[in-house]
């Protein structure tokens, strides 16, 4: 057995790698090739091989050999020239809040278990709200694993308000079957929320969007109109700001006042465009997001924060709360003015999610926030203008940093998209991917994620996608 001298020495040595190792992941990451190089069979021999779980072994070697691995067969998406899915380069301000996080480790089912963390939580959510234009002091917020969660939670809150039997009776109790509305390019987890919550897949109605690949106003109205003369039941609207292929913010103005006309629920899925709410430059292309029921945002997409930190915000406060009502005789009483989490949210037991974003908010401020999105912003227009100089074509339009694009090689059929972002990727100095818009386009997609991305980054991504268009 350590005396205690020996293992004081022996916690100094494992903080001491641990943080050597996150200090030189953060300092050499750019160095590192961003697609990982090992096979599935490779990578787990290497496993079965060094941890076989049969004796105990000291953590400060165990340390090194775990990042070790990470480093090979990670795809590195903190990268500058990651221009990947919405991955972002997390900030410093994050990983600490994630430590703090699991350090303490409070659970935040019910507020007296952890007071601290569900204030801190409750003083973030809020500051959100009000810059997505709720009301703070009237509305609903919550942490949740991601942006498949949230919209989840959206979904099932408006069925509880839209249809008063089906909290207790469930979908067999409604008079008719309740449908939804979605376009082929809305975020592909309200198919699995559709299966998940006994819709049942058929109930996400697919909407036709317009030459801008943004949901139609008026196909939408003929689609609500045609399924209630069949006998079905609409009552939600998702529309996106910021759709994941290609960046697309929907009409949210026009929807809104479409499912207000039309009694319907309206819930935006911002997951990652949400956050332009926070820049005054580009706050404006989200008019009508001020009017949705519902929300959802995810900081670990545009505000740097790690993995997972997805939130929902609903106008309807009381909605939720009695989607989620329960009672148990082992949790303890309510608390004043206060929100237990397991009564208004779908989780029970939770990690503390959101410190990580209160750490971020605070270190960068309302400006700072402002200015790395708008500078992602620009950076995505620069690349345009470097494409379309370049000889590509663009595909898509939006003001947010998604860049989808093709080349005439592509389209006279001398090479592919697919033959293009394979030799890219393989290279491993840049990241891109392949998209298919309006399930008939195919593109080359860049996004910037990374709030140290530069100008020079963008002039290497175009010189290697002319390399790989050229070897292809």
């Amino acid at each position: 057995m350590l005396h205690w001298g020996d293992r004081r020495r022996a916690v100094q040595r494992i903080w001491k790698r641990l943080f050597g190792e996150i200090r030189g992941y953060f300092d050499g990451v750019d160095r590192l090739p961003i697609t990982p190089r090992m096979s599935p069979g490779e990578l787990r021999g290497r496993l079965q091989q060094a941890f076989d779980f049969r004796s105990p072994r000291p953590l400060d070697e165990l340390i090194p050999q775990v990042a070790a691995i990470l480093r090979e067969a990670g795809l590195h998406t903190g990268h500058r020239r990651y221009f990947g899915l919405f991955n972002p380069g997390v900030r410093p301000a994050g990983v600490a809040g994630d430590a703090l996080a699991a350090a303490f480790n409070p659970q935040l089912a019910a507020w007296p278990h952890a007071p601290a963390a569900n204030e801190i939580e409750r003083h973030t959510l809020l500051w959100l709200a009000g810059r997505f234009g709720l009301d703070p002091q009237a509305c609903a917020a919550h942490f949740t694993t991601g942006g498949a969660e949230a919209n989840l939670t959206g979904v099932l809150v408006a069925l509880t308000r839209s249809f008063p039997g089906y909290g207790e009776r469930g979908l067999r109790a409604l008079p008719a079957q309740p449908v939804f509305y979605v376009t082929g390019e809305a975020h592909h987890s309200f198919q699995k929320i559709a299966h998940s919550s006994g819709l049942g897949r058929e109930a996400a109605h697919a909407v036709p969007v317009d030459a801008e690949l943004r949901m139609d106003p008026a196909a939408l109205a003929r689609r609500i109109a045609e399924d209630r003369a069949a006998g079905l039941a609409p009552f939600l609207v998702a529309a996106t700001a910021g759709t994941t292929a290609a960046g697309i913010i929907e009409p949210l103005e026009a929807l809104a006042a479409l499912c207000a006309r039309e009694g319907l629920w309206l819930h935006v899925d911002g997951a990652w465009g949400g956050a332009a709410a926070l820049s005054p430059g580009l706050r404006g292309h989200l008019r009508g997001l001020e009017r949705a029921d519902s929300l959802t945002c995810d900081a670990h997409k545009w505000l740097a924060a790690p993995m997972g930190a997805g939130m929902f915000f609903c106008r309807h406060p009381q909605a939720v709360a009695e989607s989620f009502r329960v009672a148990a005789s082992y949790m303890p009483d309510p608390t004043r003015e206060t929100t237990d989490p397991y009564v208004s949210s779908v989780q029970w037991s939770r990690r503390f999610i959101g410190l990580k974003v209160f750490l971020t908010l605070a270190e960068l401020g309302e400006q700072g926030l402002a200015e790395m999105i708008e500078r992602q912003a620009s950076l995505g227009e620069e690349l345009r203008g470097r494409l379309q100089k370049a000889g590509w074509s663009l595909v898509n339009r939006t003001p947010l940093p998604v860049v989808c694009a093709t080349h005439p090689r592509i389209l006279e059929g001398r090479t592919t998209v697919r033959a293009v972002v394979e030799r890219v990727q393989a290279r491993g100095q840049a990241w891109v991917s392949e998209v298919l818009l309006a399930g008939r386009t195919p593109a080359v997609r860049a996004c910037v994620t990374n709030y140290r991305t530069t100008s020079d980054d963008l002039v290497f991504l175009v010189e290697e996608l002319g390399r790989a268009l050229a070897e292809s």
